[in-house]
């Protein structure tokens, strides 16, 4: 007789097979980041924190953003995290927390991202620091003020269940211009 365990092992050997499902959830999740998304990041305490860091971390070079990268990369899963801890430990990673948490289960991780495609904050540690070299950031902040990138549905080992990040561009309330972006893992089940 098949334990619980063992049939959830199967499911994600065979997932780990198969290619992402084409997105033909991309309708429903661009709906769900216009109706909700967006309202969510509406609070000004988000655009603010962004603008901090922006301002906070101007001058910081490739060469920076790569050595911050793998202190994160170091940090996951170690008992001292000191480059983790100011990010989910801010009043805005609270907010996303919060946010996550009245999704009932349709939101798995929210996380902000600066001009430079760093974490500002962050409802859950994020494998890496640096999103800039991800479609996430690339296809939202970089491709301008309305922009969104849905990923293709994949299997989350983390979660067991079947995800896809939805990520749009922040733009400065009084300016319009972009700032950052925000990633919401969504529960394909939970939509």
């Amino acid at each position: 007789m098949r334990t619980y365990l063992s049939t959830v092992a199967a499911i994600a050997a065979f997932a780990a097979t198969v290619p992402a499902f084409a997105n033909e959830f991309e309708e429903p999740l661009r709906a769900l980041a216009e109706d909700v998304i967006l309202a969510k990041l509406a609070d000004p305490a988000i655009a603010d924190a962004i603008k901090t860091q922006n301002a906070a971390n101007a001058a910081l070079t490739q060469a920076d953003i790569d050595a911050l990268d793998q202190q994160w990369r170091g940090e996951v899963g170690a008992g001292s995290a000191p480059t983790i801890d100011p990010v989910l430990s801010s009043a805005v990673s609270d907010i996303l927390r919060s946010i996550r948490d009245e999704s009932e289960g349709m939101f798995t991780e929210i996380f902000l991202m600066d001009d430079k495609g760093l974490n500002v904050a962050a409802s859950d540690v994020t494998s890496d620091y640096w999103q800039g070299d991800e479609a996430k950031w690339q296809q939202t902040y970089g491709a301008g003020a309305t922009a969104m990138h849905i990923s293709d549905v994949e299997f989350d080992e983390s979660t067991q269940s079947y995800q896809a990040q939805v990520s749009v561009s922040i733009s400065d309330p009084e300016t319009a211009a972009p700032i950052g972006a925000a990633t919401f893992g969504v529960n394909i089940d939970a939509l």
